[in-house]
């Protein structure tokens, strides 16, 4: 991976290119095809216009149903920016498992959580997706408020459909910093790596998406939005 993944937008503290990673069939993600990030709307006016000039039209806001999560931009936003909220996870649920489980404590910003979610909401994950594979020309944002972990799951999932190595994927949420993170994984008897690795074999990702409603031409067009043609350079 390369180091200049890492992006510096004024006011966020967590973002980064998803492109210039390999993947297990020769090709390389596109630079400036998806980038994560915690919550934009902490922008500066100088880190709005750094994330239009990197091509970001489209942003989409990854929330979690049944919790007010708005928050006001400390700059005005470009006129031309499509913003989309998609609800990955539902703490309304009449079965409050999820909430009891997860919510209560403070393994909910863990990974520990993501195969739980994953196995609720193949639906919700698959039409977040869709919403990227379908978006106006240009750079896709995903965020959340900290840009860790509902922007983990669906980075998870994208870098898996495209055939990025585990090894990669697991190095890309490491450079989420929680200094707190492994202190609580500890307490469970695991660390971030091995929960992510359990996950990412776990996941049969065209099985789980197809499952989730996710057609092949949207598949095939994540794929050709994320990809750059085999043996070309992104960057």
């Amino acid at each position: 991976m390369t180091e200049n993944r890492c992006l510096a937008w004024d006011g966020c503290v967590n973002v980064r290119d998803l492109g210039g990673l390999k993947t297990c069939d020769g090709h390389v993600t596109r630079w400036g095809a998806v980038v994560r990030s915690d919550h934009p709307a902490r922008l500066t006016a100088a880190g709005w216009s750094a994330l239009y000039a990197h091509g970001i039209r489209t942003i989409i806001s990854l929330r979690t149903h049944g919790m007010t999560e708005d928050v006001p931009d400390t700059a005005p936003r470009p006129s031309d920016l499509t913003t989309v909220c998609a609800a990955i996870e539902d703490v309304t649920e009449p079965d409050d498992s999820f909430v009891q489980k997860w919510c209560t404590n403070e393994l909910w910003c863990t990974p520990l959580y993501y195969r739980d979610a994953l196995d609720r909401w193949p639906e919700r994950h698959a039409a977040a997706l869709s919403v990227i594979a379908r978006a106006q020309p240009g750079g896709v944002l995903i965020h959340c408020k900290r840009g860790v972990d509902r922007t983990g799951i669906m980075t998870l999932l994208l870098l898996t459909l495209v055939g990025v190595a585990p090894d990669d994927i697991v190095a890309d949420y490491e450079l989420s910093l929680d200094p707190e993170r492994e202190a609580l994984l500890a307490r469970e008897h695991t660390s971030t790596r091995d929960v992510l690795y359990a996950t990412l074999d776990w996941l049969d990702i065209e099985a789980y998406l197809r499952e989730g409603g996710l057609s092949q031409d949207d598949l095939a067009a994540l794929r050709a939005r994320f990809l750059e043609p085999v043996g070309t350079e992104g960057r």
